[in-house]
């Protein structure tokens, strides 16, 4: 029974290591215990109880871990609202310099240039993306 329990673990393990989805794992632990248990001289009754315990212990201790890393909490921030909204250059954008700042909505934004352009500060501008913290703009033809 000990290279059954062996070979189980190992093919668990291979899943494991092949899907990186934590699904084998309480696998993997449940045929650890049994494997353990078998070098202890547990009779084949325990040796199964116990993988089966161990494996849903597993399940219960790590599938919550393993639905925050697979789903992971998407928090909406409505950033996307300002996507082709029109604003005005508060501090010149300045892509050398990393500067620069515009005000969308009543609201004041890092900027950045979408090309290789300064725009002065009072340009009208109109915003193409959103790339981490800071609008991606491009000058309003006047």
């Amino acid at each position: 029974m000990q290279t059954v329990w062996l070979i189980l673990l190992i093919v668990f393990a291979g899943i494991e290591g092949v899907t990186a989805g934590l699904v084998s794992i309480w696998f993997c632990a449940g045929s650890l215990a049994a494997l353990i248990a078998t070098w202890l001289g547990a009779t084949m009754a325990v040796q199964i109880g116990l993988f089966a315990i161990v494996s849903v212990v597993a399940m219960a201790l790590i599938r919550p871990m393993a639905r925050k890393w697979l789903h992971p909490k998407m928090v909406k921030t409505n950033a996307d609202r300002i996507l082709d909204q029109e604003g005005v250059v508060v501090e010149e954008i300045d892509n050398l310099r990393a500067c620069g700042q515009v005000k969308i909505g009543g609201a004041l934004w890092s900027a950045r240039s979408a090309g290789e352009e300064t725009i002065p500060a009072g340009a009208r501008v109109r915003v193409e993306r959103i790339e981490g913290v800071k609008a991606i703009v491009r000058k309003e033809p006047d």
